[in-house]
C-alpha cells in the first residue's frame, strides 16, 4: 500500500544547556582534556565517564571535532579523556585511561582516514596534517574499524559510540573508491553499538544522559542523527509503517474496475449472498466514493515520525548500479530535518539478517546553542605533550592542520549549496547554524589576549562558505516542507535571503577592535551569492583580500557544471567584474583565483579543451590541479560508481541519463594535463589527444593554440609558483618587479616573484634534437 505522510515540522529538541549536569561537574573544567593518567590524577580524578578516541592529534580548538564534543560533553558534568593517535597494534594503548564508565567514542579524525592516507590517484601521501611534524602513518587505514575493534579488545562489554566524518558519510551501504567496491555500513563492519552522524553535540548530550542513568544502549533507538541495528523482527516495530522503495520503475496496485453493466440490487440492504432472488430489472451501477480522512486528502496518511522507507539492501546495491543509484537518490533526499523519514537498509540474509535504522537528521543547533558550543574554555593550542624542548609547537612539533586554523574564526556551519562532489550538506546539513555576532567577537578578543603568536592578523572569518552566515530560508514553513537538495541551483531560490548586512557589520565591529589589524576571508566564498551584495564585495575587496582571493566556479562548460550543480561561468565573470571595478574604486592591485575540477562526472574530453582554452585566454596556469575524488556518500560518487544521473528520476529504461564517467589512468591524466596545458611533461599526451579528437589546428605557436609545435624543455623557465612565491628562510636578493604579461599561478594570484634561488640544472638534450 502507498502512504502519504504528515509534513508537519517536528518539535523543537531540548536545549544543550537545559540538561541537570551529571554530578562530576563538581570537578570543574580541565585546563585541557587528560590523555594519561598522571593529568587525571592531578585533577582529582579516579576514572573517566568517558573516553574519546581519535586519529587526530588533540588540539584544543573549537575546529577539531573531539576537542568540540569532549568540551561539550564536559559542560555537562561528564569527566572526559582523550585517547589521540594511539598505537592500533595491540589493544594496550586503549586501555591507557582506564574503563570508561559509560563509553568509548571513536573517531577517525576531522578526514576521512583513507582521504587523509591517499591522493585521489589512490597514491600514498607522505605527510598528515593533523599530526605533530605532518608525520604520515600514524593512524590505520579505516581506522574507525580498527580502533572500535581495540577498545572491545580493552574492555568488551563497555559501549561503543562511533561518529566523526569517517562514520557519518558512510552510514548506509556505500560505493568505496579504494577498493572500488560497495561496502557496507560501517556500523555493520565495525560492530559499534551505535552510530552518530553530522555534528553530533545534540545526539551525543542525549545519548550520554541516557546511558548516566543505566539505560541499556541497545534501548536508544529514538535519537534524530543516529543509526544502529536491529532485529527484522523487533517487538518495537510496532505502530510503525514501512514505505517500500527497494525496486524502481515499479507500478503502484491498481483496483479491478467494476463493469458498469453488471447486474447487480442497488437496494438498500439487499443480500448479495449466493442464492439471492435475481434482480426485477437492470439499473445502471451506482459508484459510491469512499471519505477519505481529512478534506483534501489524496491518500492514507500515517505520521512522519513513525513512517520509515525501505531502501535496497546492501545485497542489492553491491551488484545492481541501478539500485545503488535509486538508494543514494532516496538518501538525499531524505536530508531535511524538517521533513525527513527514517530510511532502513537489510543487510545479511537468513538468521544473521539486521536492519540498519538510520534515524532522520539532528535537528540544527539554534543561535545560543551555538554560542554554548564555541564560549567553552578550549585553550586555542595542542595538548603540552607535544611540545619540543623549548615548550613550542612551531617547529619540529609543528601541527600543520593547526597552523592553518590557529588565527581562524568559524561562525557559522552547515552549506545550502548542494554541490555533487562536496560532502558538507551531507554531514553538518543545508541549514545554515550562525553564532551571534558577540560570540564571535569575543573569541576573537580571546584568541588576541591569549595565543602565543598573534600579530593582529586573523586569517579568517568564516566557515564551511565564508559568505552564507545568517542566510537562509525566509519562510520556516517552506523550509521544513522543502526537498530541494540546492538552494542556489540551477538559480537563486527566490525564497532565499541573500542580505549580506549582518555579516558586513561584523567585518566592521571585528576589524574595529583594539589589537586586530587586518581581517582576511580564507574560507571559500559563494561569489553567485555575492554578486546579490554590491555592498559586500566592495567591503570585502576594500578591506579582507590579501592581494588575492580564491574562488571555485569548478568548471567553464555547462555538461560538467550541470553535475556538479554549479552556476554558469557567467555567474563569474559578472563577480570578476564588480571585483575589479571594487579593487579600482580602493586603488589595489588585487588578483582573483579560481579552481577547478578534472575528470569530474559528466566531463568529456572537449570540455577539458574548452576549459583550458579559457585559462590560455584569461592568463592562468594552474598549479595545484584538484582531481575528481569520489568520497563516500556524496551524489557524484554514486554518478561515478553507476553511470547515471542520479539528479533525476533512476529507471532501467532509456529514461535515466547516463553521465560520461572519467575512468582510468590515461584519460584522467589527461583531464590534469588539459588544467596544465603550460607544463612541457604534458606537450606529448595533450598533442596526441589534440589529434586524436581532430583539433590539431591547436597545435602551434600562435596565441589562440594550445601546445607549441615543438615540445619545450623541461627547464623552459616554468617553476612552482607555490615554491617561486614562498618566503624564504634566509636573506635573499631583494624582489625584482614582476615583468610585464607575466601570466598569473592559480595557488597566489600574484606575478611570480624573484627568490635569489639558483635556476634547476639543465637537463641534457636528447640526440636528433626536440621531441616532435
Amino acid at each position: 500500500m502507498t502512504v502519504a505522510t504528515t509534513s508537519a515540522a517536528p518539535a523543537r529538541p531540548k536545549a544543550l544547556t537545559a540538561y541537570r549536569p551529571f554530578w562530576a561537574k563538581r570537578f570543574g573544567p580541565a585546563p585541557f582534556l587528560p590523555m594519561s593518567r598522571q593529568e587525571m590524577t592531578a585533577l582529582g580524578w579516579d576514572s573517566c565517564d568517558i573516553i574519546i578516541v581519535s586519529g587526530d592529534a588533540y588540539v584544543d580548538h573549537p575546529s577539531f571535532g573531539m576537542a568540540v564534543i569532549g568540551r561539550t560533553l564536559e559542560a555537562q558534568g561528564f569527566r572526559v579523556g582523550i585517547i589521540a593517535q594511539p598505537d592500533w597494534h595491540s589493544a594496550e594503548p586503549f586501555a591507557a585511561l582506564g574503563r570508561p564508565n559509560l563509553f568509548f567514542g571513536v573517531a577517525a579524525g576531522n578526514m576521512d582516514s583513507m582521504i587523509n592516507h591517499y591522493t585521489a590517484d589512490r597514491k600514498i601521501r607522505s605527510d598528515d596534517a593533523y599530526t605533530p611534524g605532518g608525520v604520515a602513518g600514524k593512524r590505520p587505514d579505516r581506522a574507525t574499524l580498527v580502533y572500535t575493534q581495540r577498545c572491545r579488545e580493552a574492555f568488551k562489554d563497555v559501549p561503543v559510540v562511533i561518529g566523526g566524518i569517517e562514520a557519518s558519510l558512510r552510514r548506509i551501504a556505500h560505493y568505496d573508491y579504494w577498493s572500488d567496491k560497495v561496502r557496507r555500513s560501517i556500523l555493520v563492519d565495525s560492530k559499534a553499538d551505535l552510530l552518530v552522524y553530522g555534528n553530533a553535540e545534540r545526539a551525543i548530550v542525549e545519548i550520554a544522559h541516557r546511558l548516566a542513568q543505566k539505560k541499556p544502549i541497545d534501548s536508544i533507538t529514538d535519537v534524530r542523527g543516529t543509526a544502529f541495528l536491529r532485529k527484522p523482527d523487533d517487538p518495537a516495530l510496532a505502530g510503525w509503517f514501512e514505505i517500500d522503495s527497494t525496486e524502481v520503475d515499479t507500478p503502484g496496485h491498481v483496483d479491478a474496475l467494476l463493469s458498469p453493466y453488471a447486474e447487480v440490487d442497488t437496494t438498500p440492504g439487499a443480500a448479495c449472498a449466493e442464492g439471492a432472488a435475481e434482480p426485477a430489472a437492470e439499473q445502471p451501477v451506482r459508484l459510491v466514493r469512499r471519505a477519505l480522512e481529512h478534506q483534501g486528502a489524496r491518500a492514507i496518511t500515517t505520521p512522519r515520525d513513525h513512517t520509515v522507507i525501505r531502501i535496497p539492501a546492501y545485497e542489492q546495491v553491491k551488484s545492481d548500479p541501478v539500485l545503488y543509484a535509486h538508494a543514494s537518490r532516496v538518501l538525499h533526499l531524505e536530508t531535511n530535518p524538517g521533513n525527513a523519514r527514517a530510511l532502513v537498509q537489510r543487510h545479511g540474509d537468513g538468521h544473521i539478517a539486521r536492519d540498519l535504522w538510520v534515524n532522520p537528521p539532528p535537528i540544527p543547533l539554534s543561535t545560543p546553542e551555538m554560542d554554548h558550543v564555541f564560549d567553552l574554555p578550549y585553550a586555542r593550542a595542542p595538548h603540552p605533550s607535544y611540545a619540543d624542548a623549548q615548550g613550542s609547537h612551531d617547529v619540529a612539533t609543528k601541527i600543520p592542520a593547526w597552523e592553518m586554523i590557529r588565527f581562524s574564526v568559524n561562525i557559522m556551519r552547515g552549506c545550502f549549496g548542494g554541490c555533487s562532489f562536496c560532502s558538507i550538506t551531507e554531514h553538518e546539513g543545508r541549514i545554515i547554524q550562525s553564532r551571534s555576532e558577540d560570540s564571535v567577537i569575543r573569541e576573537i578578543e580571546d584568541m588576541r589576549d591569549k595565543v602565543k603568536g598573534f600579530t593582529g592578523v586573523v586569517s579568517d572569518l568564516g566557515g564551511p562558505t565564508a559568505n552564507m552566515y545568517r542566510l537562509g530560508c525566509k519562510s520556516p514553513e517552506i523550509e521544513a516542507a522543502c526537498r530541494k537538495p540546492s538552494c542556489v541551483y540551477p538559480g537563486i531560490c527566490p525564497n532565499l535571503k541573500t542580505d549580506h548586512g549582518p555579516l558586513i557589520k561584523m567585518y566592521r565591529r571585528a576589524r574595529s577592535l583594539k589589537g586586530v589589524k587586518k581581517i582576511l576571508i580564507g574560507s571559500g566564498l559563494r561569489y553567485d551569492l555575492a554578486v546579490q551584495s554590491p555592498e559586500y564585495v566592495k567591503e570585502l575587496v576594500t578591506h579582507h583580500v590579501g592581494g588575492y582571493l580564491k574562488i571555485a566556479p569548478e568548471h567553464t562548460e555547462n555538461g560538467p557544471l550541470s553535475k556538479m550543480m554549479k552556476p554558469g561561468i557567467g555567474t563569474y565573470d559578472r563577480f570578476k567584474a564588480m571585483f575589479e571595478q571594487a579593487n579600482a574604486e580602493a586603488g589595489k592591485q588585487q588578483f582573483l583565483i579560481p579552481y577547478f575540477i578534472a575528470a569530474h562526472p559528466g566531463t568529456r574530453d572537449e570540455d577539458m579543451m574548452n576549459l583550458a582554452l579559457w585559462l590560455k585566454r584569461n592568463g592562468f596556469r594552474a598549479d595545484q590541479v584538484q582531481t575528481f575524488y569520489p568520497s563516500p556518500m556524496a551524489t557524484a560518487t554514486a554518478m561515478y560508481h553507476t553511470g547515471l544521473n542520479t539528479l533525476r528520476g533512476i529507471h532501467r529504461d532509456s529514461r535515466a541519463e547516463k553521465v560520461d564517467i572519467v575512468k582510468g589512468d590515461r584519460r584522467r591524466r589527461l583531464h590534469k594535463a588539459f588544467l596544465r596545458y603550460h607544463d612541457p611533461a604534458n606537450w606529448p599526451l595533450l598533442r596526441e589527444a589534440l589529434k586524436d579528437m581532430g583539433r590539431a589546428d591547436l597545435i602551434g605557436n600562435g596565441k589562440h593554440q594550445l601546445v607549441p609545435t615543438w615540445q619545450p624543455r623541461e627547464d623552459s623557465g616554468y617553476q612552482s609558483p607555490r615554491r617561486s612565491n614562498s618566503t624564504p628562510t634566509k636573506a635573499a636578493a631583494p624582489a625584482a618587479a614582476p615583468k610585464k604579461g607575466r601570466m598569473l599561478t592559480q595557488h597566489t594570484g600574484l606575478p611570480p616573484r624573484e627568490t635569489g634561488a639558483r635556476p634547476a640544472p639543465r637537463k641534457p638534450q636528447r640526440p636528433g634534437g626536440p621531441k616532435r
